[in-house]
């Protein structure tokens, strides 16, 4: 599966249609969660039907759309999946029980509830939340895709605004590889890798860097009245600083993975995770 992802124009009313959505997405996993917390031992069937009570129920869930909602049940039900995967394969330390979900991001709609514009630099949603159409903008080609490929559709809220997310179901191409060595890694902390070859990465700490920054500007956010406009923008740059050092560090880390393997036939590492449970 290929995501694909665009930044979309959002005026100020759309921006508050899809805050709605996402709430509204957020509420239907917690009461689909809270629904199987008090009735143990139901299935994925009594899980969708309890969906449809809902939406008959709280019509604020009935603007959104259907295929939004089952995407909500959806991820009720790998957390459940995957909590008892987990007792089932005693996985050591926590088995992940599911939780309710307090500051959702994000809004999934399924293959309906949206339409491409024919230029397919134009998206509309069809349901009564009011999002209405949005323009894309990125650099991603979708046009070389068939509308019929896009399996689903996600808003995501970030600290710098909106992005519209493609899931489009593609064949897995691999790039050929330029050498055919093979190159041990360890991943630690004093260098952001170590290879068998002797060759150790240097980490590039992208928040020690940026950590005179970031603390600038947490202190304005005391500074600023509880509830105030200006405290709500305070900590918006705040998040915007860690949002640019995360971004940092998943560019830096996929960069690198690319050369490794692309300059070598076998590239096995360690698991830091197993290798500190034991």
């Amino acid at each position: 599966m290929l995501v694909l992802e665009y930044k979309p124009v959002v005026k100020k009313s759309q921006a508050v249609a899809i805050d709605e959505a996402i709430r509204t997405s957020q509420f239907v996993r917690n009461k689909v969660l809270t629904y199987w917390m008090d009735n143990r031992g139901v299935g994925k069937k009594q899980l969708y039907q309890y969906n449809t009570q809902l939406r008959a129920e709280y019509a604020f869930v009935k603007d959104l759309n259907s295929h939004a909602c089952q995407a909500s049940v959806e991820n009720v039900e790998r957390a459940i999946n995957r909590f008892f995967d987990n007792c089932k394969n005693k996985k050591p330390g926590k088995k992940g029980y599911p939780r309710f979900k307090k500051d959702s991001r994000s809004v999934e709609y399924k293959t309906s509830g949206w339409k491409l514009h024919s230029s397919k630099r134009r998206i509309s949603f069809s349901d009564n939340k009011g999002i209405g159409e949005l323009r894309l903008l990125g650099k991603w080609d979708i046009h070389t895709y068939l509308s019929e490929l896009i399996k689903r559709v996600r808003i995501v809220a970030r600290a710098d605004g909106y992005y519209v997310q493609f899931c489009v179901k593609v064949e897995s191409a691999t790039e050929p590889r330029s050498g055919n060595g093979e190159l041990g890694l360890d991943v630690g902390l004093e260098y952001f890798y170590s290879g068998s070859n002797a060759h150790h990465e240097e980490n590039p700490r992208f928040l020690r860097k940026a950590q005179k920054a970031i603390k600038h500007v947490q202190r304005r956010i005391y500074n600023k009245e509880k509830g105030k406009n200006n405290r709500r923008k305070a900590r918006g740059r705040y998040a915007r600083k860690h949002l640019r050092v995360s971004r940092q560090r998943e560019e830096h880390a996929k960069r690198l993975a690319r050369c490794v393997c692309k300059a070598n036939a076998f590239v096995p590492y360690v698991d830091a995770k197993r290798r500190a449970a034991g």
